[in-house]
């Protein structure tokens, strides 16, 4: 059997496909932004001095790194509404995606923060410098830029699996593909587009976090120079 592609129908939805593509954006862009943050407050958590905050951190993240990313969406979703909470396919999944995230990363920005190496805090106590300054300039800068192309990937396969939000009739670009294909009967065709979107937007996020590392990370190191 010789099968005939035909794009025709598939590449007339294009709006819906943008929509999606678009959505899928929203939901990597603040679940990366949002996780990043609970990630690196957790990375801290771990390693305090009071029990119970890294007991909790640690269970967190324990928790969510071997469970199923599409169950902890079930959970999120089904869980919350039959506790009387309706909650929206869009906020469930944003919920879901930046608590998974939010485990690796604090794995991830442990293992840098874990590489500082301690004469650097004890030189900063020598410099007088406050704390806050220590945790920006000697502890979570540096531990960052030692760990960002692991975190570049993590954010990147955060975007990949937002696919999985499509479960929950969450509108990103494979929920649209779902739609495409059953009203086109074209799903090779509709498949194939999907992919190409899929890889674009990895491309242009890699590129982005690219730029973003250039800028911090090179004109630190710049300055460094200069100093």
């Amino acid at each position: 059997m010789t099968y005939k592609f035909d794009f025709t129908a598939v590449l007339a939805q294009w709006p819906l496909f943008l929509h999606g593509a678009w959505l899928t954006i929203q939901l990597a862009v603040i679940a990366t932004l949002l996780g990043f943050l609970i990630g690196t407050l957790c990375a801290f958590g771990r390693g305090s001095s009071k029990r119970w905050i890294a007991q909790a951190c640690s269970i967190y993240v324990e928790t969510i790194r071997n469970t199923p990313l599409l169950v902890q969406i079930f959970i999120v979703y089904f869980g919350l509404s039959s506790l009387g909470f309706k909650v929206p396919a869009y906020v469930a999944a944003i919920a879901a995606l930046v608590i998974n995230i939010g485990a690796y990363t604090t794995e991830i920005m442990r293992a840098g923060i874990d590489s500082i190496h301690k004469g650097q805090l004890e030189a900063a106590e020598c410099l007088a410098l406050s704390k806050l300054q220590v945790y920006w300039h000697v502890i979570l800068r540096p531990a960052m830029e030692r760990v960002y192309p692991a975190l570049t990937s993590q954010f990147v396969l955060l975007m990949l699996a937002s696919s999985i939000t499509s479960q929950i009739s969450a509108e990103e670009l494979t929920a649209i593909a779902n739609r495409v294909q059953s009203d086109t009967y074209r799903s090779f065709e509709t498949y194939i587009v999907v992919a190409v979107f899929y890889l674009m937007l990895s491309l242009l996020m890699r590129l982005g976090f690219w730029a973003i590392g250039q800028a911090i990370f090179t004109r630190r190191r710049r300055l460094g120079t200069t100093l």
